[in-house]
């Protein structure tokens, strides 16, 4: 007796196809919170690097939302210390930024908290 074997590779697709679907949403995530913290890290280093020569928080709060291009810049939390009034030359200051990046990939957020916050800081000596 000849069986057919015509049906094979469909069911052996239809096996693995959601777990080629959960890998590949899972490297496109990964990507963008990597992409994320980059963008970010490069704004926190030249917010900081205003403060140092003497720009005010509004102006480096402004310029870091002005930078920002990766999404809705009303999600972006920025923090820096010391404030404007406690900064004198040869202290130094700190540029946070804090940015929620939420996941694409089904199930993801049963592992890891969602959105997932991504932090970059800056430290630099006041001019």
């Amino acid at each position: 007796m000849i069986r057919s074997e015509q049906g094979q590779s469909v069911i052996e697709f239809a096996l693995i196809l959601p777990i080629l679907l959960l890998l590949i949403c899972g490297i496109f995530d990964f990507s963008r919170v990597l992409y994320t913290y980059m963008n970010l890290h490069i704004i926190t280093q030249e917010s900081v690097r205003l403060g140092a020569l003497g720009d005010d928080d509004l102006s480096i709060s402004q310029f870091a939302i002005e930078k920002l291009h990766i999404g809705d810049s009303n999600l972006l939390e920025i923090e820096i210390a010391p404030t404007e009034s406690d900064r004198k030359s040869g202290d130094y200051m700190t540029v946070t930024l804090k940015y929620p990046v939420t996941y694409v990939t089904p199930f993801i957020s049963l592992i890891f908290p969602s959105p997932y916050n991504v932090i970059t800081d800056s430290t630099i000596r006041i001019e």
